[in-house]
């Protein structure tokens, strides 16, 4: 019990998370070097293991899960996630932190070895140090140290260890959810420690239509192409298209969300691939190419919207300028093909888990949030559509320009920042019990 001359609960936490900044920095290190790359989706049960070991230890009842038929899920490549559990000492509300462990490929450019964990200048050095493994040792560290101060809490603390949250999340988060893990009467509460800077609170996310848009043709000899019909040509035509009509059209729309970066405040598209022609020849051929004709070719398409836009426009708007090169143009034919869409999702300011952070990093930093919306989705939107628990946000340690770059890195003190936040948060929703 706090008496008078006492320290605070509030000091007590910070002097607890300062304590253990050493286990922190080291519990990221041991993360980084074990590399859950995906795809294919390297080593999960290794990292899975690696959390339960320590969870038990903190006194949290752990869940193995693998997300069995899942996408992406085979034998090779399981696709395992752990949900740990540590009930307070009354009844009360949940708090969840939900973090992926899977990270992107290293790409070339590094200055350090992406698996190191290197700790350098109060960095830590690594691949997936910020998106996201600094924040999930950031809640797991936090989470220790409130119950270590604060042992008779009320409710319950969950922390998620999921997959395949680069790829979709459809292995991880989106299979949990289906199954009833985040549903608002098991969690009051989800915070989701993606690296949106340590004094921001993210609300939310713009939404994401990918398709896939295939043109054709006939195919002849390439001396003769008069003879067949380039779909190369013809995607090429859909190509200018974007340019002169679809892209301009994009930059006039502009949204009340504040999505940061600025620049991605109006509706954007990008061409993530293009396929034409012959396939690629298999790895060691020397040979050159044979003559023809394209009859086929192919371009991915990622549009990320507005929350003033619908869906149905949205799809609907390439739609129609598809439709009008058909009617145009001669031999002109394609086909268009939905990959995935996500709706954009953004919790309210008001909401019990926004307030209450907020008034935990005014409390560590003395300044209030800014509220932000991501430019790209993350795994909110299975815990909004498919558990339809709005209470969640994302707000971690890191630096969102590091994410996916060479030499990305985390903070320390960016850590132990919002581990202090984090604690802080635990303790104005759960406890202590009276």
């Amino acid at each position: 019990m706090t008496t008078p001359s006492s320290p605070s609960i509030g000091a007590q936490l910070a002097a607890e998370i300062d304590a253990r900044r050493d286990d922190l920095v080291a519990l990221t290190q041991d993360l980084i070097r074990i590399p859950t790359v995906n795809p294919p989706g390297n080593n999960y049960r290794e990292v899975c293991d690696y959390l339960a070991k320590r969870l038990k230890k903190s006194g949290y009842t752990v869940e193995m899960i693998r997300a069995e038929g899942a996408v992406g899920d085979i034998d090779k490549y399981p696709r395992w996630n752990l949900v740990a559990r540590r009930e307070g000492k009354a009844p009360g509300e949940t708090v969840h932190f939900n973090s992926h462990h899977d990270v992107v490929e290293v790409g070339r450019g590094w200055t350090f070895d992406p698996f190191g964990g290197e700790l350098r200048d109060g960095r830590i050095y690594g691949r997936g140090t910020c998106d996201m493994k600094g924040g999930l040792a950031t809640s797991i560290v936090a989470a220790e140290a409130f119950a270590a101060v604060v042992p008779d809490y009320r409710g319950a603390i969950e922390i998620s260890g999921t997959a395949d949250e680069e790829t979709g999340g459809y292995g991880g988060v989106a299979y949990l959810a289906e199954k009833g893990y985040f549903s608002p009467e098991r969690v009051q509460h989800v915070i989701i420690p993606e690296p949106l800077n340590k004094d921001r609170i993210c609300l939310g996310h713009r939404g994401v239509w990918w398709a896939e848009i295939e043109t054709f043709g006939r195919i002849a000899h390439g001396s003769m192409p008069f003879l067949g019909d380039s779909a190369i040509r013809h995607m090429a035509a859909v190509l200018r298209q974007f340019e002169d009509v679809l892209y301009p059209a994009l930059s006039l729309k502009h949204t009340a969300m504040p999505v940061v970066p600025p620049g991605a405040r109006q509706s954007t598209m990008n061409i993530n691939s293009v396929h034409g022609g012959q396939a690629e020849p298999e790895g060691g051929y020397t040979g050159f190419p044979a003559p023809v004709v394209a009859h086929s070719a192919r371009i991915v398409i990622d549009r990320r919207y507005l929350i003033e836009e619908s869906p149905a426009a949205v799809r609907q708007e390439v739609i129609d300028l598809l439709e009008r090169l058909k009617s145009e143009r001669t031999g002109f034919s394609y086909e268009i093909r939905d990959l995935w869409t996500i709706p954009p999702t953004m919790t309210d300011r008001e909401a019990p888990v926004v307030r209450s952070v907020a008034k935990a990093i005014g409390a560590v930093m003395g300044v209030s949030p800014e509220y932000v919306v991501s430019p790209g989705t993350y795994d909110q939107k299975h815990i909004d559509r498919i558990g339809r628990l709005k209470n969640c946000i994302a707000y971690g340690p890191g630096i969102l320009d590091l994410a996916h770059q060479p030499d990305e890195w985390v903070g320390v003190d960016d850590m132990l920042d919002s581990a202090k936040v984090m604690a802080l948060t635990l303790l104005d929703l759960l406890g202590p019990a009276r």
